[in-house]
């Protein structure tokens, strides 16, 4: 069965590179016939669209129709859409206390991000979902509720907190800082040049594991997104160690991980997360898997999951896991 269980419907800075893509994705599904690029009459509609899904925002039932039509022409039958858990003003507090924010200019960079994206409340997310849950349904695809929770050691209990009392169907760990820097941010991409890689990822990972072994999560995502400017070691002995202790940790307390395509198509580093050799390991390990295309607009939901399922499969797993309501269910390869 065709899953995609890690799409989003949004996230900032908005700037015009993100009205240009999100223009990009309306014409996608939305286009009226006889206008021609470059008219005056196409960017009249292209401006009147935009500013329809802005005044409507992201969790409007418009927006969530294109990818429920991206979805039907693809033959996927469910579908978990998430959003950051930094998205949502609730959490500021629990970002503020683990990020550089300071008055240095990697404070001053990840400031201005904060503040860009943390733009949303989580009820009206949960809620959205819920409402599309039984349209989505009736269509034939079943539609699942999930968010994606950065987990900062020591943090467990608040984290936990946060989550507390909304109706999940799952819930995704990720890790995108490193001693309060969100080194996927391509505005920091500078900090990775001069830096001891090896300890690094060694900070990188060693969280990665405390997060599976906090076993808050359902699924562990992108375990090794740290490589998204490719900036990686080269020493081999030094990623398998890491690659079988987070196999390990996965297996011991029973969390799934999944293969994330986002990296491949919208990052330099061009590459599955997890590598080839990662997923190797996990697999030898018996380690749970999803696929996802970790989309963020609606014209690449679903984008390499049937791919990465066939890799799966061609490397003798035979089911992909899904969720709901927080208990594990299997969809056979």
């Amino acid at each position: 069965m065709k899953i995609d269980y890690h799409v989003h419907l949004e996230e900032g800075p908005y700037s015009f590179r993100w009205l240009d893509r999100t223009s990009q994705a309306i014409n996608t599904f939305h286009l009226p016939h006889g206008l021609e690029k470059g008219s005056k009459e196409y960017i009249t509609w292209q401006i009147n669209a935009l500013k329809n899904r802005l005044d409507k925002g992201c969790y409007s039932e418009e927006w969530l129709d294109y990818y429920l039509i991206q979805a039907k022409q693809l033959g996927l039958k469910e579908v978990g859409i998430v959003d950051h858990l930094y998205r949502f003003k609730e959490t500021r507090a629990y970002f503020e206390k683990n990020m550089v924010l300071d008055e240095t200019d990697l404070g001053e960079k990840q400031r201005y991000w904060l503040d860009s994206v943390m733009t949303e409340t989580m009820n009206v997310f949960v809620d959205a979902i819920l409402q599309a849950k039984e349209k989505w349904r009736s269509e034939g695809v079943d539609l699942k509720l999930g968010i994606e929770a950065d987990y900062f050691v020591g943090c467990e209990r608040e984290l936990e907190e946060l989550l507390h009392g909304y109706p999940w169907d799952y819930v995704i760990g990720s890790v995108h800082f490193v001693d309060g820097w969100g080194f996927d941010n391509p505005q920091t991409v500078h900090k990775f040049e001069g830096i001891d890689l090896k300890e690094l990822y060694e900070r990188f990972f060693t969280t990665v594991e405390k997060a599976i072994r906090s076993e808050l999560f359902d699924f562990v995502a992108h375990l090794d997104n740290l490589k998204v400017f490719n900036f990686q070691v080269d020493d081999i002995d030094f990623r398998m160690n890491w690659y079988k202790r987070i196999a390990e940790a996965l297996a011991e307390t029973g969390t799934a991980t999944e293969v994330n395509a986002g990296l491949y198509y919208r990052y330099p580093v061009k590459e599955m997360c997890p590598g080839p050799d990662f997923v190797k390991i996990l697999v030898e390990h018996g380690v749970e898997f999803t696929v996802s295309s970790d989309s963020h607009y609606p014209d690449d939901l679903g984008k390499f999951t049937e791919m990465n399922a066939d890799m799966l499969k061609d490397l003798g797993v035979q089911k992909l896991v899904g969720f709901d309501k927080r208990v594990k269910k299997y969809h056979s390869l």
